[in-house]
């Protein structure tokens, strides 16, 4: 048998050109030439599959259909500068947290006059806060253990938002999902005044939110939108839609009407002094807003604070006859880009795409841990604002309810209940 490298001397092509090796064994056809290039190829191929796969998510993203159809909002000015009354400081932080992991975001407050604070969390329970002390009065929706674990569980649990006592003890109270109702704050009895299906004009309620009741029992409340609910806030503010309404209830007709709609998530509101008009935040355009309820202007409204330095919350009335505004996300100027909201504002299409890629969850993590809030004159000027600029005691403010010389600061999420011990 021939071993196979003694086999008979063959031509072997090399390049383009044939060469015969000399020592007589058979050798295989290469293309150096070739060989040089596949690395380069190689390269090639890898940049352009990583181009088809980058154009194939981007026309994926594009045609997912968007969960929100925004409007464009642009604001008229910069955020304005923190001087003067708006000076940085520190007089927020001088406070203590109470019932630390037992209350979660305790959105509003009320009092009686025994000095007894009512609230409601965010797993949809009512709260009696005495001396320090913390009672449970009831569920608002089902009592079940996923209660505050997730939103997606607010509709079943309920989600207590304004509240306040009417002249005869009881607690009148916002469900943002379910609707008005009267709950006796000691029994915990609950009863259904106006469920958020029925709503007002052949609109269903969508998110529940500020409430007040006025000397001669009538109930204002805000409909902050017909399409999102609470816990889809997110989305609400980034549509920038004007779906929202400020109504009324009155408890003796069970009417209910409509007194200003078409606005930007209208939030907490508080009557002045005489009752003659309110303030009225909205919020998702950082806005505040008079409505007249007396007088020649009655039913008009008009702007009378706009490009604030942050989004408003909740309005209540001082005992010094000013208004207290709590600020849920500051509106600061950045070193090198506007504010994120009046970056996108006036692009509809990015809006759309990035709700597409950014989950609902992550936005918190983008929002600065600042506390503040804002002291108002009847005019609506800023006289006075409170810093906590590392969120030492508290941030994302939602309420600030004076009781004696003590102010209780609500939240939406935080678990706990941030007080100040006095206005200093």
């Amino acid at each position: 048998m021939m071993c196979p490298l003694h086999e008979p001397v063959s031509d072997v092509l090399i390049g383009d050109s044939p060469r015969v090796f000399s020592h007589g064994v058979r050798e295989h056809a290469l293309n150096f030439t070739q060989l040089s290039e596949r690395p380069h190829d190689a390269t090639m191929l890898g940049t352009s599959s990583v181009k088809v796969l980058l154009l194939a998510v981007a026309v994926g993203v594009y045609l997912i259909p968007s969960p929100i159809d925004p409007e464009p909002y642009t604001f008229e000015d910069p955020p304005p500068a923190l001087d003067g009354p708006l000076a940085v400081n520190t007089r927020l932080q001088r406070g203590r947290r109470l019932f630390s992991g037992q209350l979660k975001g305790p959105e509003s407050f009320t009092a009686d006059q025994k000095g007894n604070i009512y609230t409601g969390t965010v797993d949809g329970k009512l709260w009696r806060i005495s001396n320090d002390s913390l009672t449970f009065i009831t569920q608002m929706g089902r009592n079940i253990p996923e209660c505050g674990t997730s939103t997606d569980y607010e509709p079943v649990c309920g989600r207590p938002h304004g509240l306040r006592l009417d002249r005869g003890g009881q607690l009148i109270v916002a469900d943002s999902y379910q609707g008005l109702f009267k709950v006796d704050p000691w029994t915990g009895e609950k009863t259904l005044l106006h469920s958020s299906t029925e709503g007002a004009d052949g609109i269903p309620f969508g998110f529940l939110n500020g409430l007040e009741i006025s000397k001669n029992g009538t109930v204002f409340f805000t409909d902050s939108s017909s399409k999102w609910g609470r816990r889809h806030v997110r989305y609400e503010v980034l549509e920038t839609n004007r779906l929202g309404r400020l109504l009324s209830f009155d408890p003796v007709t069970r009417r209910v009407r409509t007194l200003l709609d078409s606005l930007y998530m209208p939030n907490g509101f508080a009557f002045s002094p005489d009752e003659d008009f309110l303030f009225l935040a909205e919020t998702s355009i950082a806005h505040i807003i008079k409505f007249w309820l007396k007088g020649p202007k009655a039913g008009t409204k008009e702007v009378v604070l706009n490009n604030m330095i942050g989004y408003p919350d909740n309005i209540r009335l001082s005992d010094r006859g000013t208004f207290l505004v709590g600020i849920t996300t500051v509106r600061f100027r950045g070193r090198l880009f506007p504010p994120f909201l009046d970056l996108i504002g006036p692009y509809p299409a990015l809006k759309r795409f990035i709700v597409k890629l950014v989950p609902l969850g992550w936005y918190d993590v983008l929002l600065p841990k600042y506390g503040l809030i804002l002291e108002l004159g009847p005019d609506g000027e800023v006289i006075d604002s409170l810093h906590d600029p590392t969120g030492s005691l508290t941030w994302a403010v939602s309420d600030v309810f004076q009781q004696g010389t003590h102010y209780y600061l609500g939240s939406t999420d935080l678990p706990f209940l941030p007080v100040l011990e006095e206005w200093s």
